[in-house]
Order: structure tokens, then sequence, then C-alpha cells
């Protein structure tokens, strides 16, 4: 169970095939253009989100470095807020993956990643952010997507209040989840959202998703409109500084939200007691 498809993507680097959704048109820049997913949800405080089906259990049972290049173009929802996903990186099993969190095995912290697929694994890094990522793979194994960046396109008056709490400043709409721990920030993940399930059943027809779930907020990734094949890229994960060569960050080209590249630079001596996490920005 914890041997399947666990190597690196060879030839292709990692681009995946078509998604469920067929070839998109190229926009402006290479962009995804919005599609009638994006169109209903953006500017709605109460999403009608029943023109896309939220995702199966069955599309994160699979190794994670396939299920994160078929995230893109998919539909994050928490509560009021909504974003179509734009970069995402893979991270693999325990003993195998030495950026992996699961790599040294179980522990209290990370007990969510063994658990099923389709959860969501909330961590705190450095000390100040919140990082999330979704579970791959059957339950034991221990593997999951860390979510880096995507376009808000509903909610983002709260995720702009959010992102400028304290700070006296506007953030610029492509500023909004571009980066991990941003895009926790937009979303308003935290602690308490830890092994969360986001293939729950959806909220009903004409509920507030953000009165559902007892009030946490419903969390549900939707299928959205996967980006041609064409428009995907792949290359080494950012800031981690063991398993950087590994070509297991998906993005989609052109994207005004995708987060820059950059390679790890290791921790000052007075920074060593802090946690080694990969990079939240």
């Amino acid at each position: 169970m914890g041997e399947r498809g666990l190597t690196a993507p060879g030839g292709s680097g990692g681009r995946p095939s078509p998604g469920a959704g067929g070839a998109v048109p190229d926009g402006p820049g290479g962009r995804v253009p919005p599609g009638p997913v994006a169109a209903a949800l953006a500017g709605s405080g109460a999403h009608p989100l029943t023109g896309s089906a939220p995702l199966p259990r069955g599309f994160f049972d699979r190794p994670a470095h396939e299920v994160a290049p078929d995230l893109l173009g998919r539909v994050l929802v928490h509560g009021p807020v909504a974003l179509r996903l734009t970069e995402v990186e893979a991270y693999g099993l325990p003993g195998q993956d030495p950026a992996a969190h699961t790599y040294r095995g179980m522990t209290p912290r990370n007990a969510v990643m063994f658990g099923p697929p389709g959860h969501l694994y909330v961590y705190f890094t450095y000390g100040m952010h919140f990082c999330a990522n979704l579970v791959c793979l059957p339950e034991g194994t221990g593997s999951g997507v860390l979510l880096r960046a995507g376009e808000v396109i509903a909610g983002a008056e709260v995720a702009l209040a959010r992102r400028g709490a304290g700070t006296g400043r506007a953030v610029p709409g492509r500023e909004l989840a571009r980066g991990p721990a941003r895009l926790a920030v937009a979303l308003g993940f935290a602690r308490e959202d830890n092994g969360r399930d986001a293939c729950s059943p959806g909220a009903p027809d004409g509920a507030d998703p953000a009165a559902a779930r007892g009030g946490a907020g419903w969390l549900a990734v939707l299928e959205g409109e996967p980006p041609a094949p064409g428009l995907v890229r792949s290359g080494p994960r950012t800031g981690v500084s063991a398993g950087k060569e590994t070509p297991w960050r998906f993005w989609i080209d052109g994207d005004p939200t995708v987060s820059p590249y950059r390679v790890h630079v290791p921790r000052r001596p007075r920074d060593a007691a802090a946690p080694a996490d990969r990079r939240p920005e």
C-alpha cells in the first residue's frame, strides 16, 4: 500500500494527463480564463456551488505527485472564501522523502498525515504562520500536497480583511493567497482546522456555507476547471533544504498568483532552535 508510484516523475517533467475538465483555451498572459464555476462564485456571499461538485475521496487516494498537478484549477472553499488553486507542492512517504513532515514517521504533530485521504493537515511554522496540506494515499501511509497559492474568486473582501489585519495597508488582489502562509490566512485556516474532512457531504442547496459544519465554515475542494496540460509546469520544490531537486512543485504557467521560486537559505545560528519547516511565503 505504501509502494505505489512514489518515484519522481520521469521524462515528462511531472506534467499530468488532461484533467477531468479537458482542455481550456489559453487566456491573456497564459492564464486560464474563469469559466462558469468562477463566474458563479465571484462576488457571491452564499456560494451557488451546485454547478461544480466536490471531489470524491478517491481523487486523493493516489500518490501525492499525481494528485498535485490534478489539483490545479480546482476550487478550494472554506466558509465565505473560495479560491482557484494555481500552485501546489507534493510530499512523499516516510523514509523516502526527506523534505516531508512524515519522513521520520508519525508524531502527534503530523498524525493527520497518516489518516484517511482528503483530510486537511494544518501546521504552524516559524512561530507565526499556518500552512495547509491535503492528505493523499490510504490511511497509515503519510503523504500529502502543500497548497502553495491560488486566485481568490469569492469572498475577496473577507480575504482582504484577514490579510490586511493590523498592517494598515491594502493588499493587491494577486497577493491575497500568493504563498502557502498567505493562502492559509486568506482562507481563515487555523489550528482547529487540522484534521477536517474536505470530502464530507456538501452544504444543502441555498445554505450559507459559512454557517454550515457547526459554524466552522464549509470545507470542500470542487471540480473547478483544470488547466490545459500545456499550461502546467513542474520544477524543484521551494525553500526546502533536503529533497529540493525533486520536481514536485506544480503551477499554472503565467498565472500572476503563483509564488516566486526561492532556494533554501540556511537559518542563522540564533534561529537554530526554531522548527526547520518549508518556507511559508
